[in-house]
């Protein structure tokens, strides 16, 4: 190996990664392994993408992922030819500079009686309070390994096109894409519309987004589709209007009410917080945390309600109460739901599952089981007494609900669930192929579990309030290798 070429934070988009780039004599796969001198922190391994066809090149240029921050690292670089052996090697020290966030850089860990082991990959955490501005990445023993610097708001979620970008949110009214090296390569200004809690895929060459209108009297009922091509940003689905009516009858916050903390003022009458896309109807699944109702939307040149899921109290006595499915059995309706998920086939087998026939959908949805109501006077809902009503941090359990929706039938069921700990307000859980990553905000930790829902380990961080999303990802193709 030659003398690198070597930038550390090369974009100004992640402040501990270190771009490399430097030749073989042959083609080979670069591994490399971080260390440091500090023994609670175990070495990090990892084969770096180089682009190469199946992973081989001459050419080494790749971004260097895991470097501890506020410590000495010492890096081994070992290239391997295609017959397995070892070709050349290197070793260099770097000593890394604090994190810019000055965030943890490990976390406390619990281990759980699962004896399933931990999916492979990072951990990345989105909207932790105090520190938006960042999303932070950490391996299985909790120590961070990358730390992201956006501008100012959290990612929401990320996205991986075809090309194997990155496409996700930057700042509160920014969506760009990123290369493997951090480098931003497409930018989307939203104008008008701030971002709020998620983007996803939407029809052919799209992203939905989840927004609020700056120059309206509402806040979080918006949604807004992105060309990935021409990057035109359309306005497609305004709340207020598919549920005018409804909405009618909603105020805005007052001091008084359960958010009134921190929202007096906003007219926050539906608060939209998870976004699916359909393609099977042309159709988007939103959840709704204050009516706590999961909604099915119809798109076009008239979107229209198709049906809603959830206690349907929410909506007697308005033209809307026929649009609510029916329950089938006898299970407790979640309330303050987050992050609602159209489950794959996949995922359906994995748990055992019947497959859904035509009409029929699987959902994921993080219950949190609470309920609060600061958009309509003299109106509230009877709720189970172990639903969460009051102090926010004082609850039970929240859950994850896997649901059947018959849409033919005009039903749902909840097919099964666990617990997991209480998290009054925001939070997730994603599905990483045999385990679950799942974050709960307002306890502030997140967990992973095995398909029946039993802990493996949990980790626990700090912030301010609460912490918005954590999921997890192998990175293959973009950081690293396929293994």
């Amino acid at each position: 190996m030659g003398s690198p070429l070597a930038i550390l934070n090369p974009f100004g988009t992640g402040s501990n990664g270190l771009y490399l780039y430097f030749g073989t004599s042959n083609p080979t796969q670069v591994q490399y392994t971080v260390s440091v001198e500090d023994d609670a922190i175990p070495d990090y391994t990892a084969w770096a993408n180089n682009a190469g066809e199946d992973g081989y090149s001459r050419v080494q240029e790749f971004l260097l992922i895991g470097l501890v921050p506020g410590m000495e690292n010492t890096v081994t670089l070992t290239a391997y030819n295609r017959q397995g052996q070892e070709a050349q090697s290197a070793t260099f020290t770097i000593d890394m500079p604090e994190a810019t966030s000055g965030y943890d850089v490990t976390l406390e860990t619990v281990e759980g009686d699962s004896t399933q082991a931990l999916s492979n990959g990072l951990y990345y955490a989105m909207g932790i309070g105090g520190q938006y501005g960042y999303t932070f990445f950490y391996d299985n023993d909790g120590v961070m390994r990358y730390e992201m610097v956006l501008e100012g708001y959290h990612s929401d979620r990320f996205l991986w096109d075809e090309d194997g970008s990155l496409i996700t949110c930057v700042g509160s009214t920014k969506v760009a894409r990123l290369n493997r090296f951090g480098q931003v390569t497409q930018g989307f200004d939203l104008g008008q519309y701030e971002l709020h809690h998620d983007i996803n895929w939407g029809p052919e060459g799209t992203i939905l987004a989840l927004a609020t209108d700056l120059e309206g009297e509402t806040v979080e009922d918006q949604v807004l589709q992105i060309d990935l091509e021409s990057g035109e940003v359309t306005h497609i689905v305004d709340f207020t209007q598919v549920f005018q009516s409804y909405f009618d009858i909603t105020r805005p916050v007052q001091a008084t009410d359960p958010f009134g903390l921190w929202s007096e003022g906003e007219w926050d009458w539906l608060h939209l917080n998870s976004l699916q896309y359909d393609e099977s109807d042309n159709s988007i699944i939103v959840s709704s945390r204050e009516t706590s109702t999961i909604i099915k939307c119809a798109l076009g040149e008239e979107p229209h309600i198709l049906w809603m899921a959830g206690n349907p109290d929410f909506w007697e006595d308005t033209e809307f109460s026929t649009y609510s499915l029916e329950a089938e059995g006898d299970f407790p309706y979640q309330y303050g739901q987050h992050d609602v998920e159209l489950m794959p086939a996949a995922e359906v087998d994995a748990l055992g599952f019947a497959q859904a026939e035509e009409g029929q959908l699987y959902l994921r949805v993080y219950d949190n089981n609470y309920y609060a109501m600061s958009s309509r006077d003299d109106f509230q809902v009877e709720v189970p007494e172990e639903v969460g009503t009051a102090n926010m941090e004082d609850g039970v359990n929240s859950h994850v609900y896997y649901y059947l929706v018959d849409e033919a039938a005009g039903t749902f069921t909840l097919v099964d669930s666990f617990d997991v700990p209480y998290s009054s307000l925001v939070s997730n859980a994603k599905w990483m192929g045999d385990t679950y990553v799942v974050n709960n905000g307002v306890h502030q930790c997140y967990e992973e579990y095995d398909q029946q829902g039993n802990l493996i380990r949990q980790y626990k961080y700090t912030c301010t309030a609460n912490g918005y999303r954590v999921m997890k990802d192998s990175f293959e193709g973009f950081w690293f290798l396929p293994q």
